[in-house]
């Protein structure tokens, strides 16, 4: 899982990086309207974390144009307005979600599970396909009744195809969802998917030969 936080208080970002990188959550942290702006043209992410008030623009315009444009990401609104009519507003022009400041991170990550969890059409954080069950909520990977014991990377790597099941990934998809920025070597994709492999069951993860990688429902 890939998030991309847009928030210029340089303390708040890095307790939510931190806290977010526990849970096996990557994420990109852009400070300004303008580098956010752009971020969304060459890049996949899970979900957004936006905050209002950005130093060069409002969060709420920089919304209301994802929208237009057909941004259909979960996006959690982040303001220290706690008037009622400002969070209704960001509901009506697209939000998901919205915290208000300060908040609890745990609140956070919580109102994140349930919005990207809504999103892929899961009703609660558990997630079973065929002998692979995932309990999102304790970062934990059972297969076949026994608890595998992953990486971050590769919990990562395991989630989004979780996500994605029934659906095939390419190499480019994966290493967008699962690394951030400048943070990819030439085969890591590989040896991951090796290791998942290893630890579990090679057909587990299928390759589609000049496409991708698919799970499939292994017993």
């Amino acid at each position: 899982m890939r998030v991309l936080l847009i928030e210029d208080n340089k303390l708040l970002a890095q307790g939510v990086v931190m806290s977010l990188a526990k849970e096996g959550i990557q994420v990109d942290h852009l400070s300004s309207f303008k580098q956010a702006q752009a971020a969304l043209n060459n890049e996949d992410f899970s979900a957004i974390i936006l905050d209002l008030g950005l130093p060069d623009g409002d969060g709420a315009e920089l919304l209301k144009q994802w929208r237009r444009n057909g941004v259909s990401l979960p996006i959690i609104v982040l303001t220290a307005n706690t008037d009622f009519d400002t969070r209704l507003a960001c509901l009506d022009i697209g939000a998901d979600d919205y915290l208000s400041k300060p908040f609890d991170v745990r609140e956070l990550i919580a109102r994140l599970r349930a919005i990207i969890r809504r999103q892929h059409g899961l009703d609660n954080n558990q997630f079973s396909y065929g002998a692979l069950d995932i309990d999102f909520t304790c970062c934990e990977v059972h297969f076949r009744g026994e608890l595998v014991s992953l990486s971050r990377r590769e919990y990562q790597l395991i989630l989004e195809f979780a996500q994605s099941a029934g659906r095939v990934l390419t190499r480019s998809q994966l290493e967008q969802l699962t690394y951030g920025w400048d943070e990819v070597g030439s085969n890591s994709i590989e040896v991951h998917i090796h290791h998942l492999r290893k630890k579990m069951a090679t057909e587990l993860i299928k390759t589609v030969r000049g496409i991708g990688y698919i799970l499939t429902e292994t017993h």
